[in-house]
């Protein structure tokens, strides 16, 4: 049962909207970024909603590693193809404008695809390729990010946790949305775990002696001295699990995210630089879209893949198990209990929004308090 205050939708739209503005980001895309963590919080997924806020968009900011203003530049454009150059700015603004410009392009050519480079973080994956599924066609996105994930039989983190991502739309109330981490934990989740005071399951992280790491954050501060990496999704070090499939998929989204788009790869994405200095992240991103019109149309897409996953669920339950669900499906009934209630904050958050509004003299009061 959930302990933590609610905070309503509204108001922490609101809130967050300020705060980016407070920082220079423009009003415009400040709503686009707010909108993107609260999608976040809408699934469940809270390891990048508003978590994230501060540690991850306000400090970088304030440190330089990510620039509030976002010059949006196009290197290469065709009927059916887009490089965008993101100059460090706003990853999630960056994002946006390219989804918008891919869907068009799709619906005139059927397909499209499109790369950004010098980009910073853009929230959660399955946000950008939703945008194709409320178009009724198919999304797919990925990310390169800062090293966490060693490769199999090894114990450096070179990959990022590069999500590969689907959404394919249905004839139910919500697409089938495969967004995960191609590691076993992502590492927002591990920030989650330690600003909440819990401990990391075993299993899921390698360090360079074998030991077994669960202090969540102890491990935060090992992924950044090197001396531990994320497991591939699968498990590592060996492949007796099959981790080379994780490590596998993360390395096709650090070559497309990187080599389609010219951008930088694994150990140049760290955010430090030789000195130990912070410094820009550089991340790439890649984006595609593919119209159902240009196959047997889009409703026969959608009732094909909604047969699909009906079947899915109706099949042979294991013991002990009432239910089956297919990818989306938890993301929805999560958003179902919380739309009339708002986001749960716990109390890192929320001494967080408090000490931002005091900064900014802003008139908000908040439930909790």
């Amino acid at each position: 049962m959930e302990t933590r205050p609610y905070v309503s939708w509204e108001l922490m739209n609101s809130f967050m909207i300020d705060i980016f503005k407070a920082y220079g980001v423009p009003e415009e895309d400040a709503k686009i970024c707010a909108d993107v963590l609260l999608e976040s919080d809408r699934r469940g997924i809270e390891s990048h909603g508003c978590n994230r806020f501060k540690p991850i968009y306000i400090d970088r900011i304030v440190k330089g590693t990510l620039l509030p203003k976002t010059e949006i530049e196009i290197v290469k454009e065709t009927p059916t193809t887009v490089v965008m150059d993101a100059h460090d700015g706003m990853g999630m603004v960056a994002s946006h404008k390219m989804m918008e410009m891919l869907i068009e392009k799709a619906k005139q050519c059927g397909m499209a695809g499109g790369a950004i480079k010098n980009s910073t973080h853009y929230g959660i994956a399955g946000y950008w390729s939703d945008m194709a599924a409320k178009e009724g066609m198919i999304g797919l996105t990925g990310t390169n990010a800062r090293p966490s994930i060693a490769p199999t039989f090894g114990v450096e983190n070179m990959l990022g946790t590069n999500p590969l991502t689907f959404s394919l739309p249905t004839d139910e109330e919500f697409p089938f949305t495969i967004d995960c981490a191609t590691s076993i934990v992502q590492r927002g989740k591990i920030e989650f775990y330690a600003r909440s005071g819990k401990e990391t399951p075993a299993g899921m992280v390698v360090t360079h002696t074998g030991e077994t790491v669960t202090d969540s954050a102890e491990i935060l501060k090992m992924l950044v001295d090197g001396t531990a990496a994320l497991a591939p999704l699968g498990g590592g070090p060996g492949d007796e699990m099959a981790g080379y499939k994780g490590y596998g998929y993360a390395a096709v989204v650090e070559i497309l995210s990187a080599a389609l788009s010219g951008g930088n790869f694994m150990k140049a994405l760290s955010g430090v630089g030789p000195d130990g200095r912070p410094q820009m992240y550089h991340l790439g991103h890649f984006f595609f879209v593919v119209d159902p019109d240009a196959f047997m149309g889009r409703e026969v897409f959608k009732k094909t893949a909604g047969d699909i996953v009906r079947a899915l669920r109706a099949s042979k339950k294991a013991p002990g198990y009432d239910r089956i669900y297919t990818a989306g499906e938890k993301e929805h009934l999560v958003w179902l209990e919380r739309k009339d209630k708002g986001v749960p904050v716990g109390d890192a958050v929320q001494k967080e929004m408090i000490a931002l509004r005091d900064e900014f003299k802003l008139p908000y009061v908040f439930p909790f308090e």
